[in-house]
């Protein structure tokens, strides 16, 4: 039974306060799915991830990192062994020119190094804004909203955005959470859709949030 009418939830600072602590209690500890052991291996996992899932990504980048362990040998491989490499995660002839266009940037204007700041890393090739919160949040100590498609969708059914642009988005979130909030916060809401209020079949009956949640399409219990 789809509920028919949005119940409205005191404000929308004391809604949002409301959701940030019960997905704390639901998901007390916060990490990224994909398996990195530098900011360069977080790197290369996030923008492999596009349109894939962290457990396929996860299934591909052993090998792929014993056989380009360092953006400088990336920069240097030959487009069909990488291209064969990265193939299971779809989209694999633009992901192959956007990871040597990035091991390249890496290399030649970064010393090897992964930069740390939000206009340093958005001026790599493949790497847009959703890409630099993740190291930014996830390997620097900085914080940032990551905005995938499930925060996205999370921001919308529960009414702390009514916009369809991450980058909009992104400010909304910024605007209602305090800033020492924001990587843990928008990583819950990421885990919340990715497991719970899934896209088709959301699972209202398992989920933490059915009482703030005001969303229309919301299955009543």
């Amino acid at each position: 039974m789809i509920s028919p009418t949005r119940r409205k939830i005191g404000s929308r600072s004391g809604r949002a306060a409301q959701i940030a602590r019960q997905l704390r209690q639901a998901i007390p500890e916060v990490r990224i799915e994909l398996t990195h052991r530098s900011p360069w291996e977080l790197l290369v996992a996030t923008i492999l991830s596009a349109q894939c899932t962290d457990q396929r990504v996860n299934q591909v980048t052993p090998a792929l990192f014993r056989r380009y362990p360092t953006p400088q040998s990336l920069a240097k491989s030959e487009t069909v062994d990488l291209e064969a490499l990265i193939k299971p995660t779809g989209f694999y002839k633009s992901k192959a020119k956007n990871l040597v266009g990035c091991a390249q940037a890496v290399s030649n204007r970064f010393g090897g190094h992964v930069p740390n700041t939000m206009d340093e890393l958005t001026s790599i090739p493949g790497v847009g804004r959703k890409t630099a919160n993740v190291l930014l949040g996830g390997v620097f100590g900085k914080p940032g909203v990551v905005v995938d498609t499930h925060v996205k969708r999370m921001a919308n059914r529960l009414a702390l955005s009514r916009s369809q642009d991450p980058e909009q988005i992104e400010r909304d979130l910024q605007a209602i959470y305090p800033e020492a909030e924001w990587t843990a916060m928008s990583q819950r809401l990421l885990l919340h859709g990715r497991y719970v209020c899934l896209a088709r079949k959301p699972r209202c009956g398992a989920c933490p949030l059915f009482d703030v949640c005001e969303w229309e399409g919301k299955i009543t219990r």
